[in-house]
């Protein structure tokens, strides 16, 4: 009777694998049917057609009873990762930081977004005449909060 118990606990382990970390269709799931409909057929070969059946519907239960335990939120709140990620959002540029008018040169090549410098600041920009390769220089167009609209400069 040991052997037929720890299959069929190997068994829906492996559903609850199967069901909770490795969805689809996977060996897991497979693995889990195959212990467990092996279990209970081996309880109604050994032990007969009476055990066999309260086997089943003890397997049945037992199934039920695990895969809900798993599925309660508590039990997912002791296994989840509990830390905050802190982050910001660029804000508006200041006058101080960019304004129209002032040059700087492409760190990328903006198809029509890329990276620009510009007073010692990286930010990204927009090419309002096409693309710009890298390494061209450029003049801020227009900047409407953390947008940059930028233009090549023509060399003379």
């Amino acid at each position: 009777m040991t052997v037929i118990i720890i299959l069929i606990v190997l068994g829906i382990l492996l559903f609850v694998i199967e069901f909770l970390l490795v969805p689809g269709v996977t060996i897991a799931g497979i693995g889990g049917l195959i212990l467990t409909v092996f279990g209970v057929y081996k309880a109604f070969e050994d032990y007969g057609s009476t055990v066999g059946v309260w086997v089943l519907i003890g397997t049945i239960l037992l199934s039920v009873f695990v895969i809900a335990m798993s599925l309660r939120a508590r039990t997912w709140n002791r296994l989840m990762l509990k830390t905050d990620i802190r982050g910001t959002v660029d804000r508006d540029l200041t006058e101080e930081q960019m304004k129209i008018g002032d040059r700087g040169v492409a760190l990328t090549r903006l198809a029509p977004m890329g990276k620009i410098l510009v007073n010692d600041l990286v930010r990204e920009a927009k090419s309002v005449e096409g693309f710009v390769d890298e390494h061209t220089d450029i003049e801020i167009v227009s900047i409407e909060g953390t947008k940059i609209n930028i233009k090549p400069l023509k060399n003379k």
